[in-house]
């Protein structure tokens, strides 16, 4: 249980120190935090049942990016002020710097690894968002359509109807 409470408290706090540092303005860094939280428990969630870690990344990017859609909504801002910073505890910098240092010392069998792995995480941070987006493009693509369809019909139940002489 600490395990867990120390792990949303330094994604919280990696999130928001990012979104600082990044000039968020000063109203939207709890829900910048909050995202991150977000996307870290779902990462951690993913690997703790088993999971591996580009499967993690995929529903944590997916998860900021609904965090982040909401409280775009919410707070009227842009999506992204909540979704860079969001993704930071996602993003494998550790594991690029295992591979560069693995490549350095000469160990490449350990550097290509580490290179590959990283490169399936960042992928699979860049496709959650991408799918995320492509998610909600259609929603409010399919609820103007709908809102529009029903203005149509309200408007043809109030005109009268034509009567044609025989």
């Amino acid at each position: 249980m600490q395990s867990i409470l120390i792990q949303v408290l330094f994604s919280f706090l990696a999130t928001a120190a990012f979104a600082i540092i990044t000039n968020v303005p000063r109203k939207a860094l709890f829900y910048c935090g909050i995202a991150g939280v977000v996307g870290w428990l779902l990462y951690w969630g993913c690997l703790q049942f088993g999971g591996t870690s580009a499967l993690g990344s995929l529903l944590g990017s997916l998860g900021v990016a609904y965090a982040s859609y909401v409280f775009s909504r919410f707070m009227k801002m842009p999506v992204t002020i909540f979704n860079i910073p969001g993704m930071v505890p996602l993003v494998p910098g550790g594991l690029a710097y295992q591979a560069v240092r693995n490549l350095v010392v000469g160990t490449y069998q350990q550097a290509v690894s580490a290179a590959v792995q990283a490169v399936m995480i960042a992928g699979a941070i860049a496709l959650g968002l991408v799918l995320s987006e492509v998610f909600n493009h259609n929603i409010r693509n399919f609820k103007v359509k709908r809102e529009t369809i029903l203005k149509i019909r309200v408007k043809e139940k109030k005109k009268p109807k034509k009567k044609f002489p025989l």
